[in-house]
């Protein structure tokens, strides 16, 4: 994870013992809520899984963060990055699995643990995108990362051309707040709208609220 790649946008830093505090419920995570109460830490012998599934374009074409090219070994020292940033509290990658223990979705989290803040990534299969599996997913997602990890300010990112996500982030309540240039790991770049919420934002939108 890059310490300043432009996000998040608004940086209140914390105490040193709020930030370690955040570090240390980032080491000790080992699961996190999904719509099918099926999901790990990444590891990896999940590299050949995990690029099959990654091999989709409708999953990799708009996700930056990817490693290019993708092959078995990229997708490997993927994994092997986040293992040792959830090492040092500032990342983590689940798997989404269903019944079967197929690779139904990822979920990719980077952390600035002196800002109390953090950034969800990642993708669902194809064949469960627009049914409210991705909106269900994150919402969880997103309460997690406030209510578990103890952050106050999510922040994502999207192309700008991600209609799909952007319309995610609006509804559930992020707001726009402005746009930057996002570098991929091979160095090329992309523009890139950014949205934050706080936690005191998503209490008030989503305490009432089923989603």
């Amino acid at each position: 994870m890059a310490e300043d790649s432009g996000t998040p946008i608004t940086r209140n830093k914390v105490s040193d013992a709020r930030a370690d505090a955040i570090r240390s419920a980032v080491r000790a995570a080992t699961s996190m809520p999904t719509p099918d109460r099926a999901a790990r830490l990444a590891t990896p012998d999940d590299a050949e899984a995990f690029h099959a599934f990654l091999s989709d374009p409708k999953v990799y074409a708009p996700i930056y963060t990817l490693p290019r090219p993708l092959t078995v070994e990229s997708v490997r020292a993927f994994i092997e990055a986040h293992e040792r940033e959830r090492e040092k509290g500032v990342g983590l990658m689940f798997l989404n699995l269903d019944a079967t223990g197929r690779i139904v979705g990822y979920s990719d989290f980077s952390f600035w643990p002196q800002w109390a803040a953090g950034e969800l990534g990642g993708a669902v299969h194809p064949d469960m995108q627009s049914k409210g599996r991705g909106q269900m997913g994150a919402a969880m997602s997103f309460g997690w990362m406030f209510d578990a990890l103890g952050l106050d300010l999510i922040v994502e990112t999207a192309a700008l051309d991600n209609i799909r996500t952007a319309k995610l982030l609006d509804y559930l309540g992020f707001v726009r707040k402005g746009e930057i240039t996002s570098t991929r790991p091979d160095g090329s770049t992309r523009a890139s709208l950014v949205w934050e919420i706080t936690k005191e934002e998503w209490a008030a939108k989503h305490q009432n609220s089923s989603c």
